[in-house]
């Protein structure tokens, strides 16, 4: 059974810095190795999106508003993706969800971040 368990949410003042980590069990590490790690937030009431995504070859992709500000990586040999979250802003408050994709996709439960002004 795939579980993906995220940590690392919490309250901070804007300007803050936040560290996310997403460990990914139940995933063969040859699988893992290959897969799309990435995170997505979600505010209230607005849809998910996409934050940051790294392929297996370890080419990142980020949503505009925070390039320069995120930084996405993976740790192979721990199975775990980290969303390191720079200069915050209150507009970052979001539940923060971990996603795998290979052949099939999983999601974690999500961590929140609160940024306050």
């Amino acid at each position: 059974q795939v579980q993906l368990v995220e940590s690392g949410g919490g309250l901070v003042e804007a300007g803050g810095s936040l560290r996310l980590s997403c460990v990914v069990s139940g995933f063969a590490s040859i699988d893992f190795n290959k897969a799309v790690l990435g995170w997505f937030r979600q505010a209230p009431g607005k849809e998910r999106e996409l934050v940051a995504t790294i392929a297996s070859s370890s080419n990142t992709n980020y949503e505009d508003s925070v390039k320069g500000r995120f930084t996405i990586s993976r740790d192979n040999s721990k199975k775990t993706v980290y969303l390191q979250m720079n200069n915050l802003k209150p507009e970052d408050t979001a539940v923060y969800y971990c996603n795998i994709r290979s052949r099939n996709q999983y999601w974690g439960l999500g961590t929140q971040v609160t940024v306050s002004s």
